[in-house]
Order: C-alpha cells, then structure tokens, then sequence
C-alpha cells in the first residue's frame, strides 16, 4: 500500500472526516533534503472532521500524528497539516 493510502486509510477510520485531501507534494522538493526518487516524502493533508471540535491547534496536530502513528511518520520527511472542525 503506498504511503498516500495508508495515511487517508488511518484519517478516515481515525476521524471519519466531511473532507479529505492527501496530497504528495514531494516532487516540489525534488533537490532538497529528505527528497527520495518515487515521491511518498513530502505531504500535505487538508482534513474538516467534527471529531476535531474544541480542540486547540495543537491538540489537532497531536490527535492526527498519533492517529498516523510512529511507523508511518518514520517514513514521511515533511507534513504539512490544515485541520479543521
């Protein structure tokens, strides 16, 4: 399973989200550290999920790495998180 489908699969069982993007961003980074040949180290995740409600910034940013765990954050250079409830 590639990287990008293990995070979505993780988020929706997680947090059933309304809205869900999981974007490869790493061929922009093509030449910067952490950049690996086939992509799958740089992402952006855009999520709206109601589970999120009340919970500081901070607090959504630990709910999601938690939710994608050590092993999958060990393989991922760069994450970029726009979280909303």
């Amino acid at each position: 399973m590639s990287v990008t489908a293990e995070i979505r699969e993780r988020l929706v069982n997680d947090f059933a989200p309304e809205a869900l993007e999981v974007i490869d961003e790493s061929e922009s980074h093509r030449g910067h550290a952490g950049f690996r040949e086939g992509g799958e180290s740089h992402f952006r995740v855009r999520m709206r999920a109601g589970r999120m409600a009340g919970m500081s910034r901070l607090q959504r940013h630990r709910a999601v790495h938690a939710a994608l765990g050590p092993d999958l954050i060990g393989r991922i250079h760069a994450l970029a998180l726009e979280l909303t409830d």
